[in-house]
């Protein structure tokens, strides 16, 4: 028979065990295990068929980092056979129509590293967030970490609604039931 002492530290070793956030080595934002270690049966995709060309002297030179004419390309296949371009899915830089709004966001310059910045910054966000988050459950580990900074929609309508606010709401969320 375990004493009151022995079955306290083996729960608290239990809980402590399930508080684990390594999960498989994932360090996804919203992890939903869903991977089980064999293969996604719809992810596998079968190469083109290989064709020979009219002339193998107008074959193009070979480059690093272009794609092989066998290569897969689900998502201009689709747009082919639905009548559309599949040229207009290659990157072309910044659309004329966005061209003003990205000079006035980079009018004081451009961090080349704000990505990684960010990513890093969210990182320790996420882990100072997850020190005294001790669950038995698994939970998503994004809605856990920005809980607190969430918006509520109809607490705010409310604020904004309020007599003597100048502050239009044309549309609004529906109410809560």
């Amino acid at each position: 028979m375990m004493s009151k002492r022995q079955m306290a530290v083996a729960l608290a070793l239990l809980a402590l065990g399930a508080c684990s956030s390594a999960r498989d080595g994932e360090t996804n934002l919203r992890n939903l295990n869903t991977y089980r270690g064999s293969p996604e049966e719809f992810g596998i995709v079968p190469n083109k068929p290989l064709a020979d060309p009219p002339s193998f002297s107008q074959l193009p030179a070979p480059t690093t980092g272009t794609g092989n004419r066998a290569d897969v390309t689900p998502l201009a296949d689709a747009v082919a056979a639905l009548g559309g371009d599949p040229s207009r899915l290659a990157e072309r830089g910044i659309p004329t129509s966005d061209a003003a709004l990205v000079a006035a966001a980079g009018r004081n310059g451009v961090d080349g590293s704000i990505r990684q910045d960010l990513a890093a910054a969210d990182a320790a966000f996420r882990r100072r967030a997850s020190i005294f988050n001790w669950k038995l459950v698994p939970d998503n580990e994004y809605n856990r970490a920005y809980r607190r900074q969430s918006l509520d929609a109809q607490d705010w309508l409310a604020r904004v609604r309020q007599p003597g606010t100048n502050i239009r709401t044309p549309s609004a969320p529906p109410p809560r039931n």
